[in-house]
């Protein structure tokens, strides 16, 4: 690595982390697993004056369910998340997209909270915590706030955090009955970004039709995308597949797909709406399973 030079520290607490990251604002980076971090040092794409190395910060390294959320703490990797059988009962979908992140030499020491403070576009977990309506803790000097996931993400590599804070926890929402989750995405090889990738909730009621649709898309823009059931095309509805087929179309054509080298915007476009109904099916089905 030919990084530019920096001040390297090792903090212990999460107070003397949010300490430093106050003292260096925009000019420090906080360094987890370094999946991400590593190439843009690498390449001088990322100048910082300072690294704050949170490894050594032990009270970060907790994954446990608490009043109904599943609580991942900063320092949990990847790889753990999704080996852990209390996260494959606790929160299916993020069991179902660990997998298609990288390589699992990446998920080895990339963390969960890492990829979502990271905030790339195409990333799967940003995608999840949409679906599910996750949230985000932040920590600073000046006390810990809590953000939803549909507030978090602002633009290309830029979420809510401020220079000063530190992302310390992310929270979702426990697996509900009659509820089924799926995720799918399609890449050129696996390990590479996905050009699209969806994640799909769907909620039954004891009737048996549909109580809540949710959509969310990675690779398509900026930012993760969500699409709920506003106009209410399947609330209310038996969950057939021509319904499922039309929420799947409306979900993407509701935003502007952007181009790339991969792929034009038109068939990023084409290839949400396939995927987008295979997970809302493949949902669908898991809910009938969990009645």
């Amino acid at each position: 690595m030919k990084p530019p030079p920096f001040e390297y520290h090792a903090p212990t607490t999460v107070a003397e982390t949010v300490s430093l990251l106050s003292h260096y604002g925009e000019d420090a980076k906080v360094l987890a697993g370094g999946q991400s971090l590593m190439p843009l040092l690498n390449f001088r794409l990322a100048r910082p004056a300072a690294i704050v190395d949170i490894n050594g910060v032990e009270e970060l390294d907790y994954l446990h369910q608490e009043d109904g959320w599943l609580v991942v703490g900063a320092l949990v990797r990847q790889r753990a998340a999704e080996l852990s059988a209390l996260v494959t009962e606790t929160c299916p979908l993020l069991a179902e997209a660990l997998p298609f992140i990288g390589h699992f030499q990446i998920r080895n020491r990339g963390t969960v909270v890492g990829s979502l403070a990271h905030a790339d576009p195409a990333a799967e977990l940003g995608a999840v915590a949409l679906a599910l309506g996750a949230e985000l803790r932040i920590q600073s000097t000046r006390g810990t706030r809590t953000v939803p996931a549909e507030r978090f993400f602002v633009s290309y590599l830029t979420t809510a955090l401020a220079p000063d804070e530190l992302l310390v926890e992310a929270r979702f929402p426990a697996a509900r009955p009659r509820t089924g989750y799926a995720f799918a995405e399609f890449a050129r090889r696996h390990g590479d970004f996905a050009l699209v990738g969806v994640a799909a909730v769907v909620e039954q009621d004891q009737a048996h039709r549909c109580a809540d649709a949710r959509l969310a898309f990675t690779g398509v823009g900026p930012v993760p995308i969500l699409f709920t059931d506003e106009q209410g095309l399947l609330r209310g509805e038996p969950l057939t597949p021509q319904a499922m087929n039309v929420f799947a179309e409306r979900a993407a054509a509701s935003f502007e797909a952007e181009p790339d080298v991969h792929a034009s915007a038109e068939y990023r476009r084409e290839l949400a709406g396939v995927l987008a109904e295979q997970a809302l099916k493949s949902a669908a089905a898991r809910s009938k399973k969990g009645n």
